[in-house]
């Protein structure tokens, strides 16, 4: 119950969500304006998400929570803009460098992609991180720089504002040292109340699945799909997900400009093929959000996607043209024997790629540009005795021996040739 002033007791929010009873939305609303506020202390809030990790959220809480963590902060006005606008997230992979062309891509034909993005954690890449090793571009901007570049570009990747969604960086950070990150209604909440807020109309989600996904279950990863869905769609927004295969890093470079330079490849109409039928699948599906007519695959290769992406570039101060850093040590992984190449585990390589510096165990490490791994042989392919199946790339000699270790069990080669790539979308929620 609450007292006279509207308050209530954050033991009795905790018992009754570790109890499984149901909380009303002003109990939740209270909860997460009080934490904001600085009036809930941190331990009963790391209790409460204790108790919503066990006994998880009902869609009327999550939606309620969801609100409340968008109201903590702004909301981006972009219904001022000339075009329709559609943004895409993904739950984070190997070598998923997807949003650097897409954003480009769907812009070039007639959308407005405001794509708001995060730093790398562990084996997943980031990013911002990945922009940032582009010599000169800056990944902050002001809400009135993104609306200008928007509206005159079309497209923008960059940090989100501190003051979108307050609430989920201090509940983020709680979780993040309490054990309660896997949490699929918290997942939820946390990434559409920035996506809410951002102030999108459409948004498409990319949850990946497999061993290098942050879910590599199936089942979960639809969970977490449909819980993201249905809160997009409480909001007002169009949203879509798409369930994409996470088990071999996508294309062939994984680390920061190793994934900048494969992006350009496919803004040039090249590009592995897995990265391509991927990020047009995704295109697809925020054109059709969007209202728009277009076919992405002809932007890539009549050079529209490439002039938005150097226009996007320039805008945030960076330079297309420039040659992007170079790893200082580059050694191979070769093969102990001829065959076909069966297993190329994303984990392992992410986490190799991790361990060489291009990624951060902890948010205010810093990163390598240079690191990463470069995939020369992908499974399916052919590959003999002593040649390399991959490049490892660093600025520092030191990281290999430890690298080399993720690797071992990573990599299968066959005798059999497999009768041909498993599928890279594995469905579709909407």
């Amino acid at each position: 119950m609450a007292n006279e002033q509207g308050r209530f007791d954050a033991v009795d929010l905790i018992r009754a969500k570790r109890d499984g009873r149901e909380l009303t939305a002003r109990q939740i609303e209270w909860l997460v304006d009080g934490y904001v506020a600085g009036e809930i202390p941190d331990e009963q809030v790391a209790s409460w998400l204790m108790a919503v990790y066990f006994q998880g959220m009902s869609p009327g809480e999550l939606a309620v929570m969801t609100r409340a963590m968008v109201a903590s902060g702004e909301v981006l006005d972009l219904s001022g803009l000339s075009r329709p606008t559609v943004d895409k997230h993904s739950t984070g992979g190997v070598g998923d460098k997807v949003s650097l062309v897409l954003a480009p891509l769907v812009a070039s034909l007639g959308a407005v992609v405001p794509q708001m993005s995060g730093r790398g954690l562990g084996h997943t890449g980031g990013t911002l991180d990945k922009m940032e090793s582009i010599p000169g571009w800056r990944s902050h901007l002001t809400p009135q720089e993104i609306a200008a570049q928007l509206e005159a570009v079309g497209c923008v990747i960059c940090a989100a504002a501190e003051s979108l969604a307050p609430a989920d960086r201090k509940l983020y950070a709680l979780r993040d040292v309490t054990a309660t990150v896997e949490s699929i209604p918290l997942i939820a909440s946390s990434i559409m109340s920035k996506k809410i807020a951002e102030g999108t109309s459409a948004l498409v989600l990319d949850v990946k699945v497999g061993s290098g996904a942050f879910m590599a279950d199936r089942e979960r990863a639809t969970q977490l799909a449909r819980a993201m869905v249905g809160l997009g769609q409480s909001a007002g927004m169009k949203v879509a997900a798409l369930l994409t295969s996470m088990d071999v890093p996508l294309g062939r470079a994984v680390g920061n400009a190793l994934e900048v330079e494969e992006a350009v490849e496919v803004l040039n109409g090249r590009g592995p093929a897995d990265l391509v039928e991927v990020t047009l699948a995704l295109a697809r599906e925020m054109l059709e959000l969007a209202g728009l007519d277009g076919d992405p695959e002809s932007a890539l290769q009549d050079g529209s996607a490439l002039g938005a992406w150097r226009a996007m570039v320039q805008a945030q101060g960076g330079d297309p043209d420039a040659p992007l850093p170079v790893a200082r040590v580059v050694e191979p992984w070769e093969a102990d024997r001829s065959g076909h190449l069966a297993r190329l585990d994303a984990r392992g390589v992410g986490v190799a790629a991790w361990r060489l510096g291009a990624g951060r165990a902890r948010k205010q490490d810093t990163v390598s540009s240079t690191a990463g791994v470069r995939c020369l042989v992908k499974p399916g392919e052919p590959v003999e005795k002593g040649e390399a199946i991959l490049e490892l790339h660093t600025d520092e000699a030191e990281r290999m021996d430890h690298a080399r270790e993720a690797l071992e069990g990573a990599i299968e080669i066959s005798d059999e040739v497999r009768a041909g790539p498993a599928p890279l979308v594995l469905g579709r929620i909407a």
